[in-house]
């Protein structure tokens, strides 16, 4: 039976991000569920302090101002026009409005219902970037003459006279979580629960997690008379349980809670499952951070329309970047976070080139690659990246990768005005070298792996560090399948890695001095990308290879995750990983400074102590090649 308004609602929504992304049955089985709302001029839809309502909005017709109030004093900060979503709250908090919705004019708008609209957000990643860049949305307040130009979000608790910076504190948790073995009885575990006035039990084998019980569990399995109460815990827990490390913070714990639909996190050793617990984030920790800790979140993307806007967001998040590292905030945050937005404003720049072009004639994948694709970015440095799109049929094939070439080079264009200078060794995805097709792809990986430095085609090291911009993950999990398929085992593209991770400059000369640059505009600085960065990421890359250790991209998350897998060198990985940070804080105070890439260090303004703090990350770099160069059974510098 045709429903006309379910269909017009429909026809709407599928002009607008997120609901672009959905099928036009997935709209329309959304819009059946909508509730249209009629604003005059000047109603609240909803205030500061409101409890969170069911759904959230978008404006069909009209404007709603979004307010703050300071001292009596009620704020313009935002205006949502047609098209925009607001209201996102409910789905990162379950605390109140921190802002007050009112329409400026006249509107309409549709109220989704959370609990229809969540399936999709779970099984959709570009639905789910979405939201995470809409809630992180934030403006200029244009009354604050102090802190003009700095940003406030739909997430804060406005005030004047401070900014810190909420989204990259570390999120305080309980360390002492209440924990059962799978062979528990259900009934004891529901009256741990009530004892100790908890929401959840981590189901532990030894002193590792494997599940977790929560009172959604009960509700679900054992109310519903699905199982007894006296079944045991190994047949009702969620499993695997998802694991974070111990110093992650709020915004990392938000992203972690919607990309996987949970309600708690279990704080590990390293942050896999295979090592020991130390704790447990609840949704209610993320509440108490946010109440508690007025901040400020990143510029979302979504708006942008052009390459001036990114650059102004850009800006702003350099801009953030100096504040965090001067308020001591780790750089393992500031990594990640920095990550997260220079992807997303990459996977803007692809939008706005396939709007201009229209929809793609192929599935495909955007890689960033390099420093971006290990989400170690946080200078503007060159734009690496790859595209691979789906294998079509013979006669399509030039039809199809012109499309691509096409997008790719408006894509380049767009970041390069943004700031992204295009690599230097032509490594992106607008160089007919590097788009191409899945099967092209795979042949390009096979000869890289199983015949390295037999042709000219030599071996491009940074196309092993990638990670998905835009598009089908599932193209970029088949590279990396026949990666690791290729390389397991394989001595010669070891050996040839091997000896690529050695051959770099040693950072100190004989008499343990600083080997500075000898010639040319950077004379007498020290090159520390050269001759302290790369050959910690290159052994990293090397290392996590010949492991197996998949999913894990940025050069500090390597030696981590290394410290656990090999525990006889465990004490080396985990100095690599903190000399990996403490260089990379050394390049990025260099580059903010004097607006470079920061790769030139210039030693005479550097203090004793950090000539010497400099010196001993170089400790971990020596012994880490001494490692490479006996497990490889490597001989000699090529």
């Amino acid at each position: 039976m045709k429903n006309p308004i379910a269909e017009r609602i429909a026809d709407f929504l599928k002009n607008f991000p997120p609901f672009q992304s959905l099928a036009y049955a997935e709209l329309f089985h959304i819009a059946c569920e909508i509730r249209v709302f009629y604003l005059e001029k000047g109603k609240i839809l909803f205030q500061i302090g409101d409890v969170c309502h069911d759904s959230f909005y978008i404006v069909v017709s009209g404007a709603i101002g979004l307010s703050v109030t300071s001292d009596a004093e009620e704020t313009l900060i935002d205006k949502c026009d047609e098209g925009d979503i607001l209201g996102l709250r409910p789905f990162f908090a379950k605390n109140n409005y921190l802002m007050t919705a009112k329409a400026r004019e006249e509107s309409i708008v549709y109220a989704i219902p959370l609990k229809i609209f969540q399936p999709f957000v779970t099984a959709n990643s570009n639905v789910l970037s979405f939201l995470l860049e809409s809630f992180a949305s934030n403006t200029r307040n244009p009354y604050d003459q102090e802190h003009r130009g700095k940003l406030i979000s739909e997430n804060i608790i406005y005030k004047e006279q401070q900014a810190d910076i909420q989204y990259f504190q570390s999120i305080h948790y309980s360390k002492e979580p209440i924990m059962a073995s799978q062979d528990a009885i259900v009934k004891d575990i529901a009256q741990m629960m009530t004892d100790n006035i908890i929401g959840s039990v981590i189901i532990k084998n030894g002193n590792l997690p494997i599940g977790i019980v929560t009172d959604k569990d009960l509700r679900s399995k054992i109310a519903t008379g699905h199982f007894p109460i006296t079944t045991v815990a190994s047949k009702i827990m969620t499993s695997p349980v998802i694991t974070v490390p111990e110093d992650l913070s709020l915004a990392e714990a938000q992203l972690y809670m919607l990309k996987y639909n949970v309600d708690y996190l279990c704080v590990t050793e390293d942050g896999s499952d295979k090592s020991a617990i130390r704790g447990i984030i609840s949704e209610n920790d993320l509440v108490v951070a946010q109440a508690n800790n007025p901040g400020v979140i990143i510029k979302e993307v979504k708006r942008a329309q052009t390459a001036k806007d990114l650059k102004r967001i850009r800006e702003k998040l350099t801009e953030l970047i100096a504040s965090s590292i001067q308020k001591d905030i780790p750089l393992s945050h500031i990594m990640n976070i920095s990550g997260e937005i220079n992807t997303a404003i990459s996977r803007r720049a692809i939008d706005l080139a396939i709007l201009e072009m229209g929809s793609p004639p192929a599935r495909f994948a955007w890689l960033s690659i390099g420093s971006q694709g290990r989400k170690e970015q946080l200078l503007l440095t060159d734009q690496d990246s790859m595209l691979v799109f789906e294998d079509v049929a013979q006669d399509k094939y030039r039809d199809v990768k012109d499309y691509f070439l096409k997008l790719a080079r408006r894509a380049t264009s767009t970041l390069e005005k943004v700031g992204y200078v295009p690599s230097p060794d032509g490594a992106v995805a607008s160089n007919i070298i590097w788009c191409k097709s899945l099967t092209d792809w795979i042949k390009q990986y096979n000869t890289w792996i199983n015949t390295p430095g037999e042709t000219t085609d030599v071996i491009s090291t940074i196309f092993f560090d990638y990670e998905i911009a835009f598009g089908e993950s599932a193209i970029e999990e088949a590279i990396t399948e026949i990666i690791y398929k290729n390389a397991k085992t394989n001595k010669l593209f070891f050996d040839y890695l091997g000896n690529d991770a050695l051959k770099k400059p040693s950072p100190l000369g004989f008499f343990r001095q600083f080997l500075v640059e000898e010639g040319g505009e950077n004379k007498d600085t020290f090159d520390i990308k050269s001759r302290a960065l790369t050959p910690l990421i290159d052994a990293g890359r090397l290392l996590v290879l010949s492991q197996d250790i998949k999913g894990v991209n940025s050069t500090y998350m390597r030696f981590k995750q290394l410290a656990v897998a090999d525990s006889r060198n465990s004490e080396l990985f985990l100095n690599c990983a903190e000399a990996f940070l403490t260089l990379s804080e050394f390049r990025t105070v260099e580059g903010l400074k004097n607006d470079s890439n920061g790769q030139f260090i210039n030693l005479e303004e550097l203090s004793k102590t950090d000539k010497v703090k400099l010196k001993n990350c170089f400790i971990p770099i020596k012994e880490v090649q001494e490692l490479i160069k006996n497990r490889f059974k490597l001989t000699y510098f090529s």
